[in-house]
């Protein structure tokens, strides 16, 4: 039976959210056959009390490839997502713009899709899996589904009517509707072939510090700081282009407090789950009372939310902004909220640390390095404001004030995050409350 083929193969797919629980139930609520070997299902997963739902490419009368792991069902079952042959059906849906059943698939307006080209699975995701077409397009599968407009298509579309120049330019999409909502199942933009990370770019500058035996930071051969100042000034009009293009508003001091509240709630959380946290919570607390004490009314807006050196791509021209979906996890009305464009900010920054020091964890000489990892943090760090001012974003001197306390809070959640998911890099968002900045 498929459903007991489905149960037995989900757990151990890695963006499963539901590992190291038992599933009571699973259910195909949606079954709609593509092409003749080619369907596409949708499962609720039922798990003590609560259900997720996914979504899978199910191939039939499997490949011989199709035993691989990572696609074998069983019984002639396979995640077709791998197999090239199938998913072209993706893009000719899209480029048509075709209905099939309660599926709609839908492309950006004035755009036109090659239905030629074959796919390739990309390995190193999560929570998605995203399939490359030649070197043209990336199509992101939901694995995952929540009710409701992907924020990340909502946004990407939305700058690409603005002309917004440093996003990977949209073609088209897949939704459905659940619990009532048009929900976003894939979508398609442009792919980026010749282009870098910015966290690869960033270790690699680190890397060639820790290599270099004298010398600052900015005087080593990989010194990403020219990069940090370019990525600010990105930053600054991607805010502008998102500010543009959706409604923003102003909140309240009494708002602001309330703010500073959830982030007393969550560093309570983690100081409760880690308890060496509590020896230097005051760090925070502080930081969240002097927002309280100096709260005024504070500009809000759409933001990435989820921002850090991962979710940058560096083309030969100019940097990228990708993956705009918000926080994973977190309630899609949440991801859409408005927010402080200085959450963004914050979120670099921590990366910045980040990059800084997880080389650090198995390093023979961590202790003689600490001190160029905080020098280079601190000059990147320096640098990305530098061009995030530069650049016209919204930068007061008052401003230092909540961006502080955004650090503080992001940084608590990483530490709950690396206690339950790599204890060796704990001591990287720790080193966030120890350091007197």
């Amino acid at each position: 039976m498929l459903t007991e083929l489905l149960t037995g193969w989900i757990t151990h797919q890695r963006w499963f959210a539901g590992k190291g629980r038992p599933i009571d139930d699973l259910v195909v609520d949606s079954d709609v056959e593509l092409s003749p070997r080619l369907r596409h299902l949708i499962i609720s997963v039922h798990q003590a009390g609560a259900r997720d739902r996914y979504q899978l490419l199910l191939g039939s009368e499997a490949p011989e490839w199709a035993h691989f792991k990572a696609a074998h069902i069983g019984e002639g079952y396979y995640d077709a997502a791998y197999d090239a042959d199938l998913t072209v059906a993706l893009l000719e849906g899209m480029a048509e713009g075709r209905d099939t059943g309660p599926l709609r698939f839908r492309h950006v307006e004035g755009v036109e899709i090659d239905t030629s080209l074959r796919s390739l699975v990309l390995g190193a995701e999560q929570s998605n899996t995203s399939l490359v077409y030649g070197e043209t397009y990336i199509c992101k599968l939901f694995r995952r589904l929540n009710a409701g407009v992907n924020p990340e298509l909502e946004i990407v579309t939305a700058l690409a009517r603005h002309g917004g120049r440093n996003i990977a330019r949209p073609y088209g999409w897949i939704e459905a509707d659940l619990d009532g909502e048009p929900t976003t199942l894939a979508m398609t933009q442009e792919f980026l072939p010749n282009s870098n990370d910015g966290w690869a770019l960033a270790l690699a500058s680190v890397r060639d510090l820790y290599g270099s035996l004298e010398g600052s930071a900015s005087d080593a051969g990989g010194d990403f700081s020219s990069e940090a100042y370019r990525l600010g000034i990105t930053t600054a009009q991607i805010h502008h282009e998102l500010a543009a293009a959706f409604p923003t508003d102003t909140i309240e001091p009494q708002e602001v407090k309330r703010m500073v509240e959830e982030f007393r709630r969550r560093l309570g959380t983690a100081v409760e789950e880690v308890p060496e946290l509590g020896e230097y919570a005051h760090v925070a607390e502080e930081a969240y009372q002097r927002v309280t004490d100096v709260a005024s009314e504070t500009r809000v807006q759409r933001v990435h939310g989820d921002y850090h050196l991962g979710q940058v791509m560096r083309t030969t021209t100019d940097w990228i902004v990708l993956d705009f979906e918000g926080e994973p996890g977190q309630p899609m009305a949440e991801r859409r909220a408005l927010a402080s464009p200085l959450r963004d900010v914050a979120g670099m920054l921590r990366s910045f640390d980040y990059a800084a020091r997880h080389l650090l964890a198995d390093h023979s000489d961590a202790d003689e390095l600490r001190p160029r990892a905080v020098e280079w943090a601190e000059l990147n760090r320096s640098s990305f404001l530098a061009g995030y001012s530069a650049g016209g974003g919204h930068l007061r001197a008052e401003d230092a004030v909540l961006l502080r306390a955004l650090e503080l809070d992001k940084a608590a959640y990483e530490v709950l995050y690396e206690a339950r998911n790599r204890p060796t890099w704990m001591h990287i968002p720790m080193s966030a409350f120890q350091m007197g900045r």
